[in-house]
């Protein structure tokens, strides 16, 4: 019998299984009905499960398969730059994602340790097997939640809003709210080489759900990313690469106490532990090595065989983690890239190239890895691969994240077009705080942009939407000076403990805080040290709270005095950034002249240059509003425009 290409053959199979999930099945109910259900438990799914309970509603969170709950399923690591942001964010509203890391890792380090304290970012280097077991034992024990298998084919609406949900196999189950965070395995189709096969992730199946919320009112796009090969440690010559070492002493994400974050009673898995007081890890190191020429060579030579290049992906990649296959073209003066070889855990041989996502031919991944300095003779145990998704443009959304098609139906993670395990579960965290908030009856829960980068993330996706997996930075930020890795618990714990997001416990300890600051605020007025108020030596460029005397630092806990020292150094930008935003806010009405050369204005950063030749904005305004676009950009262009405006070659003609 002759076969069917691959391609051909996996779109059969869509059909095949569309047609199932839309063909007419006996129902059986399940007797109990729910408050709030969500779908899908990856990082999304958990968060907002466990903030549903947390604020009383009964939840039942269904996932494809009990076995892949919490499953990293790219890069086994938390946080990085505005990433570490928001897992600090999420641990101030009471969120697990921070807890467990840091129960669960394997290095930790603190990025952009030598730049300003608003860039700096916590990341840790998880145990990818232990992270998963352990948050799906916090889930299994979390009150007023339950956990079970069931694969979700639509979504149950009665008089214009959602009433539940329908799995296969026929079970149906009753809810208040239906929170969608189905990641990238609705019609998702993965691609080796020219092999492509459905499935949201390698091994698992796919999800027909999106064609259930099309039908229901909601538009959809595509979208495409993509994970390296893993290679056996055994294969690898760490000789040749030079060794990353995780930080000492070790950066926590959560602001509880090591002894409570760890939970000292080891009822869950925990692999690091509190020695003398302190939080302890043997950590493992990273390694680096990098692409070389004959690597970059032999890609080039394949690139009719990736899917990326021969038309087979149609859906649109992430501009700030491409492939190596784009990396090669796109950068092509660059002789090499820089790789990162990272444990996958401890028990283990596995290891996780970040810098080499690829879904090129597994004979060509052989191929390249083995032209890196430390991998000519690796072992691949699994090879990279590309999956394509439906995602649904997230200006479909309100703020609280729930459909403005179907009442009670909210959408949160890579569904709503972001990337990331971070972006997702701070998106979860909300839509499953505010789908339980709307089922009781209360009002729902913001956070503005001034006040966390969560409100920045859902404020871009419903305002702007996205063109490509929206990815959180920084700059994306106007407010970054104040919204500090280290300062998430003053600024969020207060508003998760009015609505009962977070317990009596963090209160307290932040009350705690708030008192030493407090204290060591006024030691600063009147204490003199080296012959100067402290309040005045503190904002200092070359002083730091470590050169304190004893007694301060015993009196104040250096964390403390850290605190203190950054408010007080960053005190005059604050101050001149907020009259710069202020500035902007007059200004948006300025007009841009449609023949500006967007190429003469210094200082835009280049995807910022691309949107605006791309969009060519008429005012400051709808500039401000690009994705993409950041308030830096706006102010560089704003004040180039004031300086250059009434030159000849800038007046419209």
């Amino acid at each position: 019998m002759k076969r069917l290409p691959r391609a051909v053959a996996a779109s059969a199979f869509l059909e095949t299984l569309r047609s199932l999930s839309n063909s007419t099945v006996e129902r059986f109910y399940l007797e109990k009905k729910y408050d709030v259900i969500v779908v899908g438990a990856g990082h999304a799914g958990i968060e907002a499960a466990l903030a549903s309970a947390r604020l009383g509603a009964s939840t039942l969170l269904l996932t494809q398969n009990l076995d892949t709950v919490g499953q990293m399923s790219c890069n086994p690591a938390v946080g990085g730059l505005a990433k570490g942001h928001i897992v600090r964010e999420i641990d101030a509203l009471g969120g697990a994602m921070g807890v467990n890391a840091d129960a669960t890792g394997i290095q930790f380090r603190l990025l952009n340790r030598g730049k300003g304290p608003s860039v700096r970012a916590p990341r840790v280097q998880c145990d990818k097997k232990a992270y998963q077991f352990r948050i799906k034992a916090i889930l299994e024990r979390q009150p007023n939640l339950d956990l079970k298998q069931a694969g979700v084919t639509e979504v149950l609406v009665e008089e214009g809003r959602a009433v539940g949900v329908g799995c296969d196999f026929g079970l149906t189950v009753s809810a208040e709210a239906v929170v969608i965070t189905a990641g990238t395995f609705l019609r998702g189709l993965l691609h080796v080489g020219d092999r492509s096969k459905p499935g949201g992730r390698m091994a698992d199946c796919f999800s027909p759900l999106s064609d259930n919320l099309r039908a229901l009112g909601l538009t959809t796009g595509r979208f495409k990313t993509g994970t390296p090969c893993r290679i056996n440690a055994r294969s690898i010559d760490f000789d040749r690469c030079l060794e990353q070492a995780g930080d000492n002493p070790p950066i926590r994400f959560s602001y509880l106490p090591a002894e409570e974050a760890l939970d000292a009673d080891r009822s869950f898995l925990t692999l690091n532990s509190v020695r003398n007081g302190a939080f302890h890890v043997e950590q493992l190191p990273c390694w680096i090595t990098a692409s070389t020429p004959e690597t970059h060579e032999i890609i080039r030579r394949n690139l009719h065989r990736s899917p990326l290049f021969s038309g087979r992906i149609t859906g649109t990649g992430p501009r700030y983690c491409p492939s190596i296959e784009d990396k090669v073209v796109k950068f092509a003066d660059k002789p090499q890239h820089q790789l990162f070889l990272e444990p996958e855990g401890r028990e283990t041989e596995e290891f996780y190239i970040n810098g080499v996502s690829t879904s090129l031919p597994f004979e060509v991944q052989i191929e390249f890895i083995r032209s890196i300095p430390g991998l000519n003779k690796a072992e691949i145990t699994r090879p990279g691969y590309a999956v394509e998704y439906d995602y649904f443009p997230p200006t479909q959304l309100s703020h609280t994240l729930e459909t403005k098609a179907v009442p009670n139906l909210f959408l949160a993670g890579q569904i709503n077009g972001t990337s990331g395990y971070e972006e997702a579960a701070a998106q979860g965290l909300m839509a499953g705080a505010n789908a339980a908030l709307k089922v009781a009856g209360r009002p729902p829960f913001f956070l503005e942009r001034h006040e966390a980068y969560i409100g920045v993330l859902i404020d871009d996706l419903v305002t702007q939407g996205t063109q490509e997996p929206y990815r959180m930075f920084t700059s994306r930020a106007e407010h970054r000076l104040s919204l500090r890795h280290n300062n998430a618990d003053q600024r969020l714990t207060p508003k998760g403990y009015a609505i009962g997001l977070v317990g009596e416990r963090r209160s307290l300890l932040l009350e705690k805080k708030l008192n030493l600051a407090a204290s060591a605020r006024e030691i600063a007025l009147s204490y003199r040290f080296e012959g100067e108020v402290l309040a005045h030596l503190i904002k200092r460029p070359d002083f730091t709270p470590a050169n304190l005397p004893a007694g301060l630092l015993e009196a104040i806990p250096l964390e403390i005095w850290e605190l203190i020292e950054t408010d007080a150094k960053y005190e005059g930008y604050r101050h001149r950034h907020n009259e710069q935003l202020k500035s902007l806010e007059s200004s948006r009405a300025m007009k841009i002249p449609n023949s500006l050369d967007y190429s003469l204005v210094p200082g835009l950063r280049n995807e910022a240059r691309q949107k605006l030749i791309e969009i060519r904005p008429a005012s400051i305004g709808q500039a401000s509003r690009i994705s993409g676009v950041t308030p830096s950009d706006v102010g560089i262009l704003m004040v180039w425009l004031r300086r250059k405006l009434s030159q000849p070659q800038l007046t419209e003609t």
